[in-house]
């Protein structure tokens, strides 16, 4: 009985499993749409470029879009690199593994971790096009669309428990669009200090993976998980603005031998600025030629949230031409300050605010501020603090219906002249013209120049026209004058705001800003 019940059961199964895959087809068969229409077939010329691009998904970046150049020379430059690359890309990825794989493993309970194999493949990874930004920064800013279809054999060894289990990534498939930033640029090769690369967007990563000797990536559901914690992943650690940040060369040092082969010292001033204040910045004065610059000077801000709102301190060494590099940073919050009681601080200056960023740990300076806090009392603002807005009153012999129009001229930003760069500022108001002085050889100039204008009304309707030139006295230039370009400035919101001081963008002007104070001030 026990072979004959044996053999019907065989039978019995036999059957059963044919039966289920002929039902299983059929049911596939039948459930699949019947109603299929036929594809729309049209020009391509009558196509939108969006519809292009989904058609034809692999058209270089280059082609696509006019903002990114070709780059066939870089992609020829890395395929002879290849092999060296691979090495020194490997060693650096296992440099920032290590560290982090350290403080993983008590978590775990494992005992260690080790790569048993690690190289990138002979397959090097292809640039469809590069497009670079201009900042007016120290530094060179790069956005490159790339695809990277890899033979890499990256196998990693994790022991625990006296037991050893082999990891193994094959196959690699990575499209992604990286920016990278080298900064600060400094004088010493290879003339950039540090490389920034971020995610501009969520890449594509496609891989698989074999744990001991079988592909766990074939297992159902576990592929499509596995892709979109890892671009989950990425994206939390480097996607724009997280970055990672690898350190070429010191930069502190590079900038230290620029300061002392080229000015000697520094020109260090100070600028305040209040979180969450829409008010322009307060600077104090410039000391020329000094590491150890004393100001002794005095500051007050209105306090809105003292809870939430900090004091941003920042340390620039001035330069005639060119941007102001900053020297440092750090911040003062409000809600350290006890009441009514002056409190003296010795700050470190920091590279960022970054607490984890290693470069902190480099000296830079201190800087003492003396700081006190004093509470509004009985909703009235003290005499010793001004009105953000509040102006001076004008003179007793201004009209009673008009008012006193003062224009300010601060300082301006990054100017550039063709041939030289001596900047004035010159105002065209109602037919009059008044003019700063020059300011030679400088594209930061600071006038700190008033004019005055009495009016018999408001000028609710006018505007006034501001325009930079720079003139050079010397023989035989052609271009003696030339303008480094103009705003015209509506007065209407100084009417009815009673101040305003602003940075205004330059029309004609690559990256030039000018800021101008402007004030109503009446009799009343």
């Amino acid at each position: 009985m026990g072979i004959i019940s044996t053999i019907l059961g065989s039978f019995g199964f036999g059957i059963g499993l044919t039966a289920g895959l002929v039902i299983g087809y059929y049911i596939f068969i039948l459930s699949q749409p019947n109603d299929v229409k036929d594809p729309e077939i049209r020009p391509l010329t009558e196509l939108d470029a969006k519809t292009l691009q989904q058609l034809l998904p692999e058209i270089p970046l280059w082609v696509k879009n006019p903002d990114y150049d070709r780059i066939d020379w870089l992609n020829k430059f890395i395929e002879y690199m290849w092999p060296y690359l691979d090495k020194a890309i490997c060693k650096m990825a296992k440099k920032i593994a290590d560290p982090i794989i350290a403080e993983q493993i008590p978590k775990y309970k494992t005992d260690s971790v080790d790569f048993e194999a690690l190289t990138l493949g002979s397959l090097p990874p292809s640039f469809q096009g590069m497009k670079v930004y201009n900042t007016e920064e120290k530094e060179l800013i790069m956005e490159l669309g790339m695809k990277w279809a890899a033979n890499p054999n990256i196998l990693v060894a994790a022991k625990a428990f006296g037991l050893k289990a082999t990891v193994q990534v094959i196959d690699l498939q990575v499209f992604a669009n990286p920016r990278i930033t080298l900064k600060p640029l400094v004088p010493s090769f290879p003339c950039f200090a540090n490389i920034h690369v971020s995610l501009m967007e969520k890449p594509h990563v496609d891989f698989g993976l074999k744990l001991i000797g079988v592909d766990v990536m074939s297992i159902p559901g576990l592929y499509r998980f596995v892709q979109e914690l890892i671009k989950d992943q990425v994206a939390n650690m480097y996607l724009w603005p997280k970055r990672l940040e690898v350190q070429i060369m010191d930069p502190a040092k590079a900038m230290k031998l620029k300061k002392k082969d080229l000015l000697g010292a520094s020109d260090p001033y100070v600028k305040l600025k209040l979180a969450d204040d829409k008010l322009p910045s307060k600077k104090t004065t410039v000391k020329h030629k000094n590491l150890n610059p004393e100001w002794n000077e005095e500051f007050s801000f209105v306090i809105k949230d003292p809870e939430a709102q900090v004091l941003n301190l920042s340390v620039f060494d001035w330069e005639q031409v060119g941007s102001h590099d900053k020297m440092g940073l750090n911040v003062i919050p409000l809600k350290d300050l006890t009441p009514d009681e002056p409190k003296v601080l010795t700050l470190d200056l920091l590279k960022n605010l970054n607490p984890n960023d290693a470069q902190n740990e480099k000296s830079r300076g201190q800087i003492v501020i003396e700081a006190e806090y004093k509470p509004f009392k009985d909703n009235e603002v003290p005499t010793n603090v001004e009105d953000s807005n509040a102006v001076q009153k004008a003179p007793e012999r201004t009209p009673n219906e008009g008012g006193l129009l003062v224009i300010i001229f601060h300082e301006a930003q990054d100017l550039e002249g063709k041939n030289h760069t001596n900047p004035s500022a010159r105002l065209l108001f109602r037919g009059e013209e008044r003019k700063t002085k020059t300011l030679k050889k400088s594209r930061d100039p600071r006038w700190e120049e008033e004019f005055q204008f009495t009016l018999d009304e408001p000028p609710t309707n006018d505007k006034i026209h501001v325009e930079v030139i720079s003139t050079s006295k010397r023989m035989g230039l052609l271009h003696p004058k030339e303008t480094l370009g103009y705003v015209d400035i509506h007065l209407s919101d100084v009417i009815n705001n009673k101040r305003i001081n602003e940075r205004y963008h330059l029309i004609d002007s690559k990256n030039g800003r000018i800021q101008i104070e402007m004030q109503w001030r009446t009799a009343s």
